[in-house]
């Protein structure tokens, strides 16, 4: 188990640890044309030389590994039932429908505003951003792409209203997971993210709506969206009937019912409608679900939206996400993360650079463990007894958590948020067509939450001071 010494990991090592991965990260992606699991795990292997210099057992690493990638279990079994329920719900002809009506009714004026708001309810009905994303979220990028809307910016406002929800709903892990972590209370810390998560909210619609303004006089390419209408009738039963399987599944989530389940009885609404509407046969629907849809309608827009989902195409993420765990296990075992994040915090004097410290921190631990769970369990347990000491309600702890951890989770490739949205969406965060510039919310939140720090703006002070505050120097 332990060695018996006392192991103090040395910020000049924890350093030599974050720098190895950033530098093996960008030779990888840039210059080696690989993706980012190799050097996750190089990363791994880099730290737990570190650790065992330090004095730890490689017995004590390998089971931080272990129970590190345990947090991630549930998250990679939601992600692959997701992929079945979009294999099975094109296949039903339910995103088809979604992709059809939309077209039929919305401008590309409102639209920006309009997926903000509709992807914003359905994530506070879920308490998810990747069920919101790889449901309407998808038909949303299909309605876009008709009205030709850069995929980007459809993605930027998916992101954005589905992030909105995961923050504000009181189904949401992450909402529930930064209190706990801070020590408030759920409603306590959805009433205090108001002030952050509103006015980001209100700025985006505005900023949406000023967007959507260049797309009011433009002529909507008529030929293409009839050419995708005339396709997708053409291909599938379209009824609004169809609308029932993600009516049922937010019902379900509404009414409580636990994540996995409620949406294994998605997968099976989308067989069933498949078999009902569209007349699949038993292979097809197991093969939607296993392996994903295949489009072929001739009509190559419509084939690129609509060939996705699959239990099997969610596995290169699954790996991604196992590989991130495997590094996360490590700094966070070893207390390489700690002691990074202590030593920043010895700067942080005023409730402004308390905050400020608090949001790189949970950006970075975003960035280093590729994972938003450990970006508020990391940073919470660290900062917990510090915001106490220095006069600081919890609620104010949490709600940066969430201001800088679970928004800014999406902004990074490797982390599972980046990963997963990258293949709901067919874009990722960065390059010349990427949705980072473009969620506005995600970019917003961390900055409002610096900005209240240093102007005392939305910050709850503790009705009474710890006794130990009364005699610290």
């Amino acid at each position: 188990m332990t060695t018996g010494k006392v192991k103090k990991m040395s910020l000049g090592l924890s350093l030599l640890s974050l720098t190895f991965l950033v530098v093996f990260l960008i030779c990888t992606l840039k210059f080696w044309g690989g993706d980012p699991h190799m050097a996750l795990i190089a990363g791994a292997i880099f730290a737990s030389i570190i650790g065992l210099i330090a004095g730890y057992t490689w017995k004590e690493i390998e089971e931080g590994i272990i129970d590190t990638i345990k947090l991630a279990m549930q998250a990679c079994l939601i992600l692959m039932i997701i992929g079945a329920i979009i294999g099975t719900w094109i296949l039903a002809g339910v995103v088809p429908t979604m992709i059809f009506y939309g077209l039929k009714i919305i401008t590309p004026s409102i639209f920006l505003v309009a997926t903000c708001l509709i992807c914003a309810v359905v994530s506070i009905a879920t308490g998810s951003s990747w069920t919101t994303a790889g449901t309407v979220g998808i038909a949303l990028i299909g309605v876009g792409t008709g009205l030709g809307i850069p995929l980007g910016m459809t993605a930027g406002a998916i992101i954005s209203g589905a992030y909105f929800g995961d923050k504000m709903s009181p189904l949401s892990d992450t909402t529930n997971l930064a209190p706990a972590m801070a020590g408030t209370d759920l409603f306590t810390h959805i009433k205090h993210m108001i002030w952050t998560t509103g006015p980001a909210l209100l700025i985006s619609l505005v900023i949406y709506a000023i967007l959507g303004i260049k797309f009011a006089g433009k002529q909507i390419d008529a030929v293409q969206v009839n050419e995708l209408l005339n396709g997708l009738q053409a291909n599938f039963n379209i009824n609004l009937l169809l609308f029932i399987p993600p009516i049922l599944v937010i019902a379900i989530v509404v009414m409580k019912v636990p994540a996995i389940p409620g949406l294994i009885g998605g997968v099976i609404l989308g067989g069933l409608f498949a078999w009902l509407f569209q007349g699949a046969g038993m292979s097809e629907i197991i093969g939607a679900a296993h392996y994903g849809y295949a489009s072929s309608t001739g009509i190559e827009a419509l084939d690129n939206l609509l060939t996705r989902g699959g239990l099997d195409s969610m596995l290169w993420t699954v790996s991604l996400i196992i590989c991130a765990m495997c590094f996360g296990g490590v700094m966070e075992k070893t207390k390489q993360l700690e002691t990074i994040a202590m030593s920043l915090m010895k700067f942080a004097k005023s409730t402004g650079s308390i905050i400020l410290t608090t949001v790189i921190t949970c950006i970075v631990t975003n960035l280093l463990t590729g994972d938003q769970y450990l970006s508020i369990v990391l940073p919470g347990r660290m900062y917990k007894d510090v915001y106490i000491e220095k006069g600081l309600d919890p609620r104010n702890l949490s709600r940066t958590l969430e201001d800088s951890g679970t928004v800014t989770s999406p902004f990074i490739p490797w982390n599972t948020c980046g990963a997963t949205m990258t293949k709901f969406l067919g874009v990722g965060p960065w390059g010349p067509d990427g949705f980072a510039i473009y969620a506005f919310l995600n970019i917003l939140c961390p900055i409002i939450a610096v900005f209240y720090g240093f102007t005392g703006i939305g910050i709850k002070k503790l009705e009474k001071a710890p006794q130990e505050e009364s005699v610290s120097v």
